[in-house]
């Protein structure tokens, strides 16, 4: 079921909702050499997000998890000014929450409150991204619980197929490394090394601030001032997006004592702000439905199979499933891939998927989290925030030619991991790929 809500994470992470009044209202401002995007909410909540771009390209691979320890401790370690109880205790009396969040493109440091406790909550934010403590027993209790998190996540077979997957398919890029680490690059990390690199990482050339709130332009502006006020500017930095080009299909296993055997494949995907990156979006959804349909529906080969458009700077299609059978979910997933190859997507299909997607989409974006983090990932990701407010019209103009051509110039030559009974696959059946795969221009 994960891969299922992540699916609709990238409806809110691609796009968000605004009514058409609200979009008018929506702007950009540069404070200090920073752009500040501001959406009026209507309400009176105040969500405020601070990104750090480059997520794990700004790292080694020995140092993955750094920075996710680093957001961890700006809320966990307390600051110069607080220790970790007085500043949770001050956030709890009005019921506010400052915390950060690493992902693989950037990070991100939230606060989220009600208006009227933004005089309170507004300084201890500023203070958790400022001057952060990183206090030494805290940064150890904190590591502890990274460590003990990471084994809990090797031990579930569906992260640790998807890790995997990563591992294998981007190995020697950025994306091959975990944004939560390994216990190997977790372990020696100290406090004084972790504060080192947030303060490398914390540049008015890396930030981006969004603001979904009802707030006054001068307000914002002065508040990002004095957050921005001891931020050095730091070198450009430009998020690197680069494709992911598979030449031939390879499969690549270990042996695992698990219940039943997990299979993951790793494929082509458009980049964001390329032409095909919505309807592709659109295909990838149409066929999730499909593949569900004919794997578990139909042969009864897995619970769970499940497809899904991952989204970032370097995006990918994937399937994946948990099977006694893995050689009979190859044949029925070549057949199925091959079929839609030849025969498109019809337009019933197309309509009904882009109404479906188009009411999850508005449904996840009605906070002021959800909308923050649209119009966050957009301009991250897109280069184009304002995508968060077009994003129905966009997908509303598709065509069911342009959806079934983004499948058919993707979805080609794949990227096959299985964890499980090495002795029940038959690596042939997977290496052989679709029956047509000359029809794939990108992938060949």
């Amino acid at each position: 079921m994960k891969k299922y809500i992540y699916l609709l994470l990238i409806a809110a992470a691609t796009g968000g909702v605004k009514t058409a009044s609200a979009q008018q209202k929506a702007y950009e401002m540069m404070v200090d050499g920073v752009k500040v995007i501001v959406q009026p909410s209507g309400n009176d909540i105040v969500e405020i997000q601070t990104v750090i771009k480059g997520g794990v390209q700004n790292y080694p691979a020995n140092k993955a998890g750094i920075e996710a320890m680093a957001m961890n401790a700006l809320n966990e370690c307390g600051t110069l000014k607080h220790d970790k109880n007085a500043f949770k205790n001050q956030l709890d009396k009005i019921s506010a929450a400052v915390y950060g969040v690493a992902l693989k493109n950037y990070s991100v440091i939230k606060v989220n409150c009600i208006k009227s406790d933004l005089p309170t909550a507004w300084p201890l934010y500023v203070e958790a991204i400022t001057i952060p403590k990183f206090d030494a027993k805290e940064f150890a209790r904190i590591k502890q619980d990274q460590l003990t998190q990471i084994k809990a996540e090797d031990s579930d077979p569906d992260n640790a197929i998807d890790k995997y997957a990563d591992k294998i398919a981007f190995n020697g890029r950025d994306y091959a490394k975990d944004p939560n680490g390994t216990a190997a690059t977790i372990q020696p990390l100290t406090a004084e090394e972790t504060k080192n690199y947030y303060h490398s990482v914390l540049t008015k050339s890396r930030l981006l601030i969004v603001v979904v709130a009802d707030l006054d332009r001068a307000d914002i502006e002065a508040k990002v001032k004095g957050l921005l006020s001891t931020i050095k500017q730091g070198a450009p930095f430009e998020l690197k997006k680069s494709f992911f080009r598979v030449y031939k299909n390879t499969f690549s296993a270990e042996n695992r004592q698990l219940a039943t055997n997990y299979v993951e494949g790793v494929t082509s995907g458009p980049a964001p702000g390329t032409p095909d990156f919505d309807a592709f979006n659109v295909a990838m959804r149409i066929f999730a439905d499909k593949h569900f349909l004919d794997i578990r529906t139909n042969n009864g080969l897995s619970y769970a199979p499940q497809s899904w458009f991952s989204v970032g700077s370097t995006s990918v299609a994937k399937f994946s499933v948990s099977t006694t059978e893995p050689n009979k979910y190859i044949a029925v997933f070549d057949k199925l891939v091959d079929r839609i190859k030849k025969e498109g997507f019809n337009a019933a299909e197309v309509a009904n998927m882009k109404t479906t997607y188009l009411t999850g989409f508005y449904y996840k974006n009605e906070t002021n989290t959800a909308q923050a983090g649209s119009i966050a990932s957009n301009e991250v990701l897109h280069n184009n925030w304002r995508r968060s407010l077009t994003l129905a019209d966009d997908v509303k103009k598709l065509t069911p030619t342009q959806v079934s051509d983004a499948f058919r110039k993707y979805i080609g030559n794949i990227v096959w991991v299985y964890q499980g009974d090495t002795k029940k696959v038959n690596p042939i059946l997977f290496t052989n790929g679709t029956l047509n795969k000359a029809d794939n221009p990108v992938s060949h």
